[in-house]
């Protein structure tokens, strides 16, 4: 998808986004609890101030991405979005 930023044509959401600028490590804890509770807390705090969140929700639910943090959700967060997002497509291609 082409993104119109400042008149320049972004030919992908990924070269907006706010983790760009940090650690990709940051992203992917290892774990729920202990260091990875502040990674994850720290990854949801760069989400929150990203201009693509939802496209790179929309990313991962579609690509059933299974680890790290995208669009602000951890992969818990995500499995209850991605089973409700599966059903819709079900559903839309059943009519």
């Amino acid at each position: 998808m082409d993104i119109l930023h400042d008149d320049l044509v972004i030919l992908d959401w990924r070269d907006l986004a706010a983790c760009a600028d940090h650690d990709p490590d940051m992203f992917f804890p290892a774990g729920e609890t202990g260091p990875a509770a502040d990674q994850i807390r720290f990854a949801k705090r760069v989400c929150a101030t990203c201009d693509v969140q939802d496209e790179c929700l929309t990313y991962a639910i579609e690509t059933n991405q299974a680890s790290g943090i995208w669009g602000g959700l951890t992969e818990d967060e995500r499995r209850p979005v991605r089973r409700r997002w599966l059903s819709e497509r079900r559903r839309r291609h059943a009519s």
